[in-house]
């Protein structure tokens, strides 16, 4: 998966589980819990639709270099 499709995956699930952010608007540097404000459960909720639509599974070890929208798109276009 290139960086487009994984970015286009990102912005879909980011739009499932919080569907007032604008997917469009999602700057790369924009930290998920913090900035997006997601809670722990739809941080969880998150990495459950991701994997879901993509294959690709966050192990917990993991969380901490996909806690931003490029962090995310480039764990997934990595391992895509």
């Amino acid at each position: 998966m290139n960086q487009q499709d994984a970015r286009r995956a990102v912005e879909a699930a980011i739009g499932k589980v919080a569907p007032d952010v604008e997917p469009g608007d999602l700057d790369g540097a924009a930290r998920l819990r913090q900035d997006l404000e997601l809670d722990s459960l739809d941080f969880l909720h998150l990495v459950e639709v991701i994997a879901e639509s993509t294959g690709v599974d966050i192990p917990e070890a993991d969380y901490p270099a996909v806690a931003t929208v490029g962090g995310l798109v480039t764990y997934i276009a990595g391992r895509g």
